[in-house]
């Protein structure tokens, strides 16, 4: 392939971006489209994700709203979204044979359930297109051939000579090293979308219980305004989880790196209620049933043994206080419990089998109208690789989607 008007495209990784840039190059190109997986199992993260389902996409086709789910690069993806979003990603599946469903949460799966799905889509899809695929390609070394492309040399194999290039690797430490090499500056990569681990009496032992509706409020040392957000939480055996506090791990993903998981943790338990209303409560409980244990008799809300537990702080010295015997003073007390609960992360965990970093190749040096590098024109970037990330939801793998179709298109334009 050292005939230069033979030369191939060439994709390095056989992830969901490095398939998809695939597909669409190859649609759209008369030259060969060549795909590099240095393992034996392509599309790894779609089989696992999503519990074995794959979380395609979020059911979110507001360009505007859809980047306020990504942490990293919500506003380089603006204009890309503009012309692929989860709407186009659905119409592809659908024209594919794959349908596609929305789960109360906006979350989208095949309707099979299966991530198999997904997976025999993409390659049935890369199959009549022509892509040839390479398995077990472990590309070593990456170097500018002068006459133009990329000289890429894989393991026990001789010289590929590419035209163009993508590099869609995800966080794989080679794909950063072969970007680095070809002149890319990396950003320090760190976990995000995790949950929080700390002990707490107040949560010993009420594994499985959560709200569907808390305020969340985290203060990171070093930085001035706290990290916020509203949504369900759950205990866990070790701290806790639910999509408020993976949310929150994203947007604090290098603060809280930097801190060591150190940080304090603010709940509102009750954030459908102002602190004024529910004294009220409380002081109407102490009028209409005073006689009644207030550790027995909580708001519905709010799961009874929770209840309890929250309430430790006052209770524990009159576990068997009752309505009446309340105070101005205890009043106050209950109602900070309840809205104003402090707790202190230690550690963080992995969220399911999913792995999602913030950090990879500067946002600045991209072309996002065509996902060149601005380092070299014939160098293209996709996917993960990218210092961007998203919230969980399908939002990581729409980044996917998104900047491996307009790469792929691209490529195949430019060639």
């Amino acid at each position: 392939m050292g005939n230069k008007q033979d030369r191939p495209l060439v994709i390095v990784g056989g992830g969901a971006a490095g398939y998809f840039a695939s597909i669409q190059s190859a649609q759209r190109t008369s030259r060969p489209v060549v795909l590099l997986e240095a393992t034996r199992v392509p599309l790894k993260k779609v089989k696992i994700s999503g519990g074995g389902r794959c979380n395609v996409t979020h059911h979110c086709f507001d360009p505007v709203q859809l980047v306020k789910n990504y942490p990293r690069g919500a506003k380089e993806l603006r204009g890309p979204f503009s012309r692929f979003q989860p709407r186009d990603t659905c119409a592809w599946f659908e024209s594919q044979g794959v349908r596609l469903k929305t789960e109360s949460d906006g979350r989208m799966f095949s309707v099979t359930d299966s991530s198999q799905t997904i997976i025999d889509c993409l390659r049935r899809a890369a199959d009549a297109a022509g892509v040839e695929v390479r398995l077990g390609a472990l590309v070593k070394e990456v170097a500018p051939d002068p006459k133009g492309g990329f000289v890429i040399h894989c393991r026990g194999q001789g010289p590929l000579y590419a035209h163009k290039l993508l590099l869609a690797t995800g966080s794989a430490p080679l794909g950063y090293k072969i970007a680095a090499s070809l002149g890319h500056t990396i950003t320090d990569l760190v976990p995000s979308l995790f949950t929080f681990g700390l002990k707490d009496t107040r949560i010993a032992g009420l594994a499985g219980l959560g709200k569907n509706q808390v305020a969340l409020s985290l203060t990171v040392e070093g930085r001035k305004r706290p990290f916020t957000h509203v949504g369900p939480l759950l205990i866990t055996h070790w701290g806790f989880s639910g999509p408020a506090v993976l949310k929150l791990s994203a947007f604090a993903a290098r603060e809280l790196f930097a801190c060591n998981y150190a940080a304090r943790l603010h709940i509102d338990w009750l954030p459908e209620m102002s602190a004024e209303d529910l004294s009220a409560w409380f002081c109407q409980q102490k009028e209409q049933a005073g006689r009644k244990q207030i550790a027995k008799n909580g708001l519905s809300e709010i799961p009874k043994r929770l209840w309890q537990s929250l309430l430790q702080p006052v209770l524990q010295t009159q576990p068997a206080l009752i309505f009446a015997q309340l105070s101005t003073a205890k009043i106050r007390e209950l109602v900070s419990c309840l809205k104003k609960s402090s707790f202190y992360t230690e550690t963080k965990g992995v969220f399911k089998d999913e792995f999602v970093t913030c950090g990879g190749i500067k946002l600045k040096e991209i072309n996002f109208q065509t996902m060149a590098s601005k380092k070299n024109p014939d160098l293209f970037l996709a996917g993960e690789i990218l210092d961007i990330d998203g919230i969980t939801g399908g939002f990581n793998f729409q980044n996917a989607w998104t900047t491996g179709y307009i790469a792929g298109c691209a490529m195949a334009e430019e060639s």
